[in-house]
């Protein structure tokens, strides 16, 4: 494949119009979340978690919202998961625990993605529709279209808003949950399959057995008003919570209970250097100033290579591929940096590069590494039981 080098000097929306074309969806436009390592280091200045843990749910109004909407510059470690649990070290206890416990539940994440992998597509733990076709929203619903809308338009939602379209989708309208998390993840600007997958699991049922029940008193609660403008007011078709169900059991998944390789799952505790590389290699996992091959190689060139063949199949959204392009607009700001479209994975081959590990099943595509250097862990990963929270986070305590 032909790596074609793109011109960061001209506008976001020529770009994606001619060297994106056919390969996004949705309309050309920007969030409101600009991406950039400058937009990420103003809005962690700004970061103030007082009253967190009361409002951190609340959807409407949106000056009401204690989401910090950080989450698009963690997915990609712009901010990294240590470098936010140490900022809010003087923060109210009850709001740092419980923004501390939100960080951990993106490790969590990251450590059931890098132990199961693709597996994580599948049903976890319980038997819940996952692969029927079908729409799961009915944007008549007042509560649907406006946070579908926020989606579309901006790229991001509301941690409760996820679990009540996830709900939405399977518990109320019996459609297969990979397919709607497929139309949520193309659209996030934090979209990772690591939490996404996770998230849409542990809502419908799949991951705990106990599905998320989605209902009008949900919407009254941390949307006021918004039912009363609905058309579907007097015949709301979530007046009452869904009926309770008990998903059948699947067999035990051993690598739920123990990882045989936790040095595979975590990746290099210390650079492994192969031969002296001639560019350092950024991919979607780590896009920061922070990223540790970068910071290792601060004289050499720096190259980000756009995935063609995943971005034809995964048809992200506009609003988040100018999200990435401003990151590295951002970043060519004070590095060397060239951008194609083509193979990160040919790039490497012919090319002598430096590389920061990333915990995803495709990153083992990458073959030649000159450099490899070891992935911002939170926690390294452990080799017990990740079959819960919980379970996980016991390891650690």
């Amino acid at each position: 494949m032909d790596q074609r080098r793109l011109n960061l000097d001209d506008d976001l929306f020529s770009i994606i119009e001619r060297d994106f074309a056919g390969l996004y969806s949705g309309e050309v436009g920007l969030s409101s979340i600009t991406g950039g390592q400058g937009a990420a280091n103003r809005a962690l200045e700004n970061l103030d978690i007082t009253g967190y843990a009361n409002l951190r749910s609340e959807v409407l109004p949106r000056e009401k919202r204690g989401a910090t909407v950080l989450s698009p510059y963690i997915r990609h470690n712009i901010l990294t998961l240590d470098q936010l649990y140490r900022a809010v070290k003087n923060a109210p206890v009850r709001d740092r625990d419980k923004f501390r416990d939100e960080l951990f539940w993106q490790e969590y994440a990251r450590h059931l993605y890098a132990r199961i992998g693709t597996r994580l597509f599948e049903n976890l733990r319980f038997e819940v529709n996952w692969q029927s076709q079908g729409d799961g929203w009915d944007r008549q619903m007042l509560c649907v279209d406006s946070v579908l809308n926020e989606l579309e338009s901006d790229g991001w939602m509301v941690n409760q808003t996820r679990m009540w379209m996830a709900s939405q989708w399977t518990v109320r309208s019996d459609k297969g949950w990979l397919y709607g998390q497929e139309l949520m993840y193309r659209q996030l600007l934090d979209g990772s399959r690591a939490a996404n997958l996770l998230g849409w699991q542990w809502t419908v049922g799949a991951g705990t057995g106990k599905p998320y029940g989605f209902a009008r008193w949900q919407v009254e609660k941390r949307a006021p008003g918004t039912c009363f403008k609905c058309l579907l007011k007097k015949a709301c078709p979530i007046q009452e919570f869904p009926d309770e169900i008990t998903p059948r059991q699947l067999d035990k998944e051993p690598l739920l209970d123990h990882d045989p390789d936790t040095a595979k799952t975590a990746g290099p505790a210390s650079v492994v250097r192969e031969r002296a590389p001639e560019f350092v290699l950024l991919t979607i996992d780590s896009l920061g100033d922070a990223d540790p091959a970068l910071v290792a190689n601060p004289d050499l060139p720096v190259v980000f290579v756009f995935n063609e063949e995943a971005l034809h199949k995964l048809k992200l959204s506009a609003r988040r591929i100018a999200f990435y392009l401003q990151t590295l607009q951002d970043l060519a700001k004070r590095r060397n940096l060239q951008v194609y479209m083509g193979s990160p994975y040919q790039f490497a081959k012919d090319t002598a590069v430096a590389v920061t590990y990333a915990p995803v099943p495709s990153f083992k595509k990458f073959s030649n590494i000159a450099e490899l250097h070891p992935y911002p862990w939170l926690k390294r990963p452990h080799s017990g039981s990740v079959r819960s929270f919980s379970s996980w986070r016991n390891k650690f305590t």
